[in-house]
């Protein structure tokens, strides 16, 4: 199978021939048809999260049939297609497992970082970490709901029933969740780079109610903001923006270092917290969700040959909604 493969960190991928995988017990051998494209691939490939596996095949925005079944399986008929998110594994014994918590397990594995991932023509998911996805999405636009999809979702989850919601850094997740936001009835302020007044008015399109640079206060106080945006400093840029009572979500698994700030933006019970991964029923619900607002995403198109350069373009910022590698697109 054709597959694009990380050896080193700060190296291209290269495209190699690799044998099909076997599904062991409780797995499932995926033919994948696409691969979206995540800021977490950056981090991986770049080296900012430090202990992949290596050599790796990277990618966890997966959309694949299931063509072959591991000892034990129980569910997902061969040709069922599925989708596969970052979080591919947890132990299911611990007490965050079991409480429904499974995206802090301590022993988790991770797709396309601790797991090969969907760069390549075939991969193996376990069972309980593959899921449904509804009909209505090509495969292509079907990808990016499986993270920038369901971080932005669980995202939205942690912010509350904020009316007055920011978005800081308008890339694949906020695109998303942006019409999310809408459908439930909340008003979006989006926060993109300083001077890029075409991100800002691709914002506007999907319905935020204004659109400004990370450099400009909102024209009202914020119930809620949540940073998909890996900048640090703009945790207390977020803070001075919500009100009292407020919070700041932090979407990333990465993010430069917090700078100090004084303790009056903190006071008046605002919150700043993180969002780890992602649980199931956050897939479950999201992915019933998404048809009926519906979501629609934005995506730009490459080969799977060619994710370098898909990869340079999310890095650069040359990316409008998702990335998304088209697997099938040269097989």
């Amino acid at each position: 199978m054709r597959a694009m493969v990380l050896h080193a960190p700060g190296q291209p991928l290269r495209e190699e021939r690799l044998p099909i995988p076997r599904p062991g017990p409780e797995e499932l051998l995926l033919r994948v048809h696409a691969c979206a494209v995540c800021r977490t691939d950056l981090h991986v490939v770049d080296g900012e999260l430090t202990r992949p596996k290596l050599p790796l095949v990277p990618g966890h925005e997966v959309v694949a049939t299931v063509v072959d079944r591991g000892e034990g399986v129980m569910a997902f008929p061969e040709g069922t297609r599925v989708g596969v998110p970052w979080l591919g594994w947890s132990c299911g014994r611990c007490r965050f497992c079991v409480s429904g918590r499974e995206n802090l397990c301590d022993t988790a594995r991770f797709t396309g970082y601790h797991l090969d991932g969907g760069y390549a023509e075939f991969m193996v998911a376990h069972e309980r970490y593959c899921f449904p996805l509804p009909g209505g999405f090509s495969d292509v636009h079907a990808a990016p709901l499986m993270c920038a999809g369901l971080i932005g979702f669980r995202s939205l989850r942690l912010a509350g029933d904020a009316e007055r919601l920011g978005l800081y850094g308008f890339g694949a997740a906020a695109h998303v969740l942006v019409q999310v936001a809408r459908y439930q009835g909340r008003r979006v302020f989006a926060f993109t780079r300083p001077g890029d007044v075409e991100g800002q008015r691709f914002a506007r399109e999907l319905g935020a109610v204004w659109a400004g640079g990370t450099d400009t206060p909102p024209p009202e106080p914020l119930d809620a903001a949540i940073l998909f945006a890996p900048v640090g400093a703009l945790v207390p840029v977020a803070l001075a923006a919500v009100d009292k009572g407020g919070v700041v979500v932090c979407g990333g698994i990465h993010m430069s270092d917090i700078p100090a700030f004084p303790y009056a933006l903190l006071w008046g019970e605002r919150v700043v917290r993180s969002v780890a991964n992602l649980t199931r029923a956050d897939a479950l619900d999201f992915l019933a969700l998404a048809p009926s607002v519906p979501v629609r995403t934005e995506v730009r198109v490459f080969p799977l040959a060619d994710a370098n350069a898909a990869l340079t373009a999310l890095r650069t910022g040359q990316v409008r909604g998702a990335a998304v590698l088209d697997v099938d697109a040269e097989g």
